[in-house]
């Protein structure tokens, strides 16, 4: 199978190989050079920078089904990381920026931050490949176009499954957020998007991050009211440290709250199983169905692993929240502790701000198990963030 496009910006010359033997022929974006990795697709329409920079993604290529990549330019404030994350960027188009708010040009952006990327691809004619025949490695070449050598560094690249990523993306040390008037929240930063931390500062907490390496002995230490397990990427299943104290924090009798990586690590932790899937779920539009009110949630996620349904013991959990695709869990509410999850990202705002309650439904949590006061509801921002 091969596809070859071309974009409208003339550029140097670069290929997309996957490791089936896949060849797509376009033109450079960002950095010039070579990068590999895992090769998924987001179908948002909006919030490009903010996906490039979301620690989950790290050693993953990301690939647009949105035809217009980079149309409103690059800006500070769309960083949910200092950097980029993704290991390449693969995109239909990327037009000349219209945008008085944005600091540069997406092309700009991934060559100040060295992020190698390729334009002119068919992009959904890629997705609908990928869709039927599952994820996997490719490489983005814009030095070395030899087609049979870069087929063979995409089925050389580490598969996702069995690496532990999180490491790679967690704060060197621990540091406070923000300090509040309401509950004191640690972060377990495996990967940690900012706009969590944001939500949490919203509602009054004083949120201090550690990384994800920490002893819970310190945590503690630290006299916190809730303890949040982060985003990140990575398969959850080799993280047996993080497991370890994820079943330590369980027995302090603190609540928890856990999303993505997070819901996946407090489930391996209560001995419910975790798998990888054919095809991740990435986008800013996935519906949600909340079991408990019956209403559907408009939700944004991204993940390549999800929690096995059949393995959850009715006296362990109970499922709070199903995606309406694919039936997969999106929310757990634990039994035999203060604890709930969700493997979808409340924080984002795909346009509704949908999921939002999450948090105050974790200060709520807080607020029963602990003696604290919780500062009034948070007035979401009327921007979209992802």
């Amino acid at each position: 199978m091969s596809h070859t496009s071309s974009s409208s910006t003339a550029h140097d010359p670069a290929k997309l190989v996957l490791s089936d033997g896949t060849v797509v022929c376009g033109v450079a974006l960002g950095q010039r050079g070579l990068t590999g990795g895992e090769l998924c697709f987001n179908t948002s329409m909006t919030g490009y920078q903010e996906i490039m920079t979301d620690p989950s993604y790290y050693g993953q290529l990301m690939m647009m089904t949105q035809p217009h990549i980079g149309n409103y330019g690059a800006s500070a404030e769309d960083m949910e990381a200092d950097a980029p994350m993704v290991a390449g960027f693969i995109v239909r188009d990327s037009p000349r920026h219209s945008n008085t708010q944005a600091d540069e040009p997406l092309e700009a952006f991934m060559r100040r931050h060295g992020l190698v990327g390729i334009a002119g691809v068919d992009t959904r004619a890629l997705v609908r490949h990928v869709r039927d025949e599952g994820v996997m490695n490719a490489v983005i070449s814009s030095e070395n176009l030899e087609t049979e050598a870069l087929r063979q560094k995409a089925k050389d690249w580490p598969s996702m499954a069995g690496r532990e990523l999180a490491s790679e993306v967690s704060t060197e040390g621990p540091h406070v957020f923000c300090e509040g008037t309401g509950p004191r929240i640690a972060v377990y930063d495996f990967g940690v998007k900012q706009n969590i931390l944001r939500s949490f500062r919203r509602r009054g907490c004083t949120v201090k991050v550690v990384p994800g390496d920490t002893d819970l002995s310190d945590v503690l230490a630290w006299t916190p009211d809730g303890i949040f397990f982060s985003n990140g990427p990575g398969d959850p299943r080799p993280m047996d440290d993080a497991i370890e104290t994820v079943s330590e924090a369980i027995d302090t009798g603190l609540p928890l709250f856990g999303i993505c990586l997070g819901h996946q690590l407090m489930s391996l932790a209560e001995g419910i199983e975790v798998y990888k899937m054919h095809v991740g779920h990435r986008g800013a539009n996935h519906p949600v169905k909340n079991l408990d009110t019956e209403r559907v949630e408009v939700t944004t996620q991204n993940h390549g692993f999800a929690v096995d349904p059949e393995s959850i013991a009715p006296e362990v959990a109970r499922v709070t929240h199903v995606n309406l695709n694919d039936d997969t869990v999106e929310g757990l509410e634990f039994k035999t502790f203060a604890g709930m999850s969700l493997q979808y990202h409340p924080e984002a705002s795909p346009g509704p701000h949908d999921s939002h309650y999450h948090f105050n439904r974790f200060m709520e949590l807080v607020a029963e198990t602990r003696d604290v006061t919780l500062p009034e509801k948070a007035t979401e921002p009327a921007v979209a963030t992802t």
